[in-house]
Order: C-alpha cells, then structure tokens, then sequence
C-alpha cells in the first residue's frame, strides 16, 4: 500500500503570471500542505524539474516511493535529495545507513540511493521537508548538521532585516550534483529577508515558510521585477520561484526560511541584482 501522494506542477510563465488573479497565483505557486502525518507529499515541478515535498513518519518508517511524473522505478535512480528535518527528532536510513536527524539538520542522499524515514518518538514526530532534482554522478549520503554549515550574520536591525544565513551546500562541504540548500533565521523586530532582490535564470529556487506562530504571516514577493506580485503565507507552506521570478518577502514578525535551488550551477554569487528604484 502506498504511503505517497503527488502533483504535476507544469511551468508558467511571466506574461501568463502577470495576468493571474489571487487564485490562479496560488494554485500555480504555493504548494498544497507538504506534512501529513503518515504520509509523503510530492509536487514534481517543471521547474528545473525540482521535486519539492514533505514526510512525516509516525510509529512506521516511510519509505521513499517513486512517482509517475519521475518515469524511472526508484525515484532517485537518476536523482539526488536533501531532506531537511524541522520537526521532532527523526532518522533517515540510506541504502541501510541510519543518519539521526535533530531540528534543522539535513541528509544527502546521492543518485541511486534507496531511502526511508522514521520519527524516534510518534507523539513528537519528524518533519522532513524534501528537495530533489536531476542528477549527473553519484554523491556519497552524508548528515549535515547544523553545525556543519557555513554561517553569514548580516543585516542590520535598522533596516529590519537583520539575519544568520546557514549555507548547509557549500564548496568545502558536502558535494551536490545541482541542488543548493540553507535556511536563513531573522532576528526579533526583523521581517524582510531578500532586498535589494535578485533573479537567476540559470536557477529556480524554492522558499519553505517556517517557525511562525499561528497569526503570523510573510507576504511573499515574486514575479519579473517590474511586474511584481504577492502571495500571502502561513507556517509551514512552500512556494516556487521560476527563474524569471524575484524571490524576497516581508513577515508580521520574524520567522525563518529554506531556501533551495537547482539548475545551471551552485554558484552563490551567480545572481543578477534589481535596483529596488526599478521595481513595480
């Protein structure tokens, strides 16, 4: 019996999303809920064709299912993933390797890998937040902990944004075929994460909402910097950013994201910036 459900996301693009109402934004953007309890979410997007998900194991372990939108038996014969976990403590076992995963550690599973996850208590379950894409070589599985990532502190809480960046995939770390992942954490009284904003086109990038209370919302920007649009977010919910799209946001209060790309390259720096007097 299967323990997984998916999504067809197919790409839209920026004229068609300029003339999209709220809904039509929402359906094409946010993501439905990623965790279920019991169950693993899948939405294969054709964006760099990106798999964005969720799983929450309960008292059995979860194991990773293919979909039909993958076209290959496994689903990782031909891809990699990170799986983020932002619940309850939590393993991830990788052709039989068991990795412990605490709050905001990740596990790299390479292409090829067969996978499954598993909270250590049911009552307080694992929420592992799952990002996969097309892979070229085999990478070997490895845990990175929070404390193995590499941390920027910048900002400033005049400008309302001041925030520790943690790039969990970095070039003297961990070796990704294509997927880039981190989380950045903003500091109380600082709500705006990514302005002055950027766009990739050699990249999509995905934004997963966390840490907010049950009020607490982030309006999310996104669209061609002169065509700019806004979905509103709640705790816990993920929205795509084709590469054509800004990806930036402002919260009610502070909160944290994970941030994950795929596409050309995993250069940090291979962005192109918008003056924010060019943005409508």
């Amino acid at each position: 019996m299967s323990h997984t459900d998916f999504t067809n996301r197919f790409a839209i693009d920026p004229l068609t999303a300029a003339g999209f109402g709220t809904d039509e934004l929402r359906s094409n953007f946010l993501l439905p809920p990623l965790f279920v309890p019991g169950r693993i979410q899948l939405h294969y997007t054709n964006y760099d064709r990106m798999i964005v998900g969720g799983a929450v194991p309960l008292a059995s372990e979860l194991p990773l299912e293919t979909i039909k939108p993958a076209g290959t038996p496994e689903l990782l014969a031909r891809r990699e993933m990170i799986a983020v976990n932002i619940g309850g403590a939590g393993v991830v076992t990788v052709d039989g390797e068991r990795f412990e995963a605490g709050t905001r550690d990740m596990v790299y599973a390479g292409m090829g890998s067969s996978v499954t996850f598993a909270s250590v208590s049911a009552d307080e379950p694992a929420k592992f937040y799952l990002l996969s894409a097309p892979a070229h070589t085999r990478h070997p599985a490895r845990h990175i902990g929070i404390g193995d990532a590499k941390r920027l502190d910048l900002g400033a809480q005049e400008t309302s944004n001041e925030r520790s960046i943690f790039q969990f995939v970095h070039p003297e770390g961990v070796k990704t075929c294509q997927l880039v992942v981190g989380m950045t954490s903003l500091a109380k009284g600082s709500v705006w994460n990514t302005m002055p904003c950027h766009i990739h086109d050699r990249r999509m990038e995905v934004y997963l909402y966390f840490d907010m209370a049950e009020k607490t919302r982030v309006f999310h920007l996104f669209g061609e910097p002169d065509e700019t649009r806004h979905i509103i977010m709640k705790n816990e919910e993920a929205v795509l950013s084709p590469g054509w799209s800004i990806h930036s946001g402002a919260g009610t209060a502070n909160y944290s994201f994970i941030w994950a790309m795929a596409g050309d390259n995993v250069d940090y720096t291979d962005v192109d910036a918008v003056a924010i007097e060019d943005m409508r």
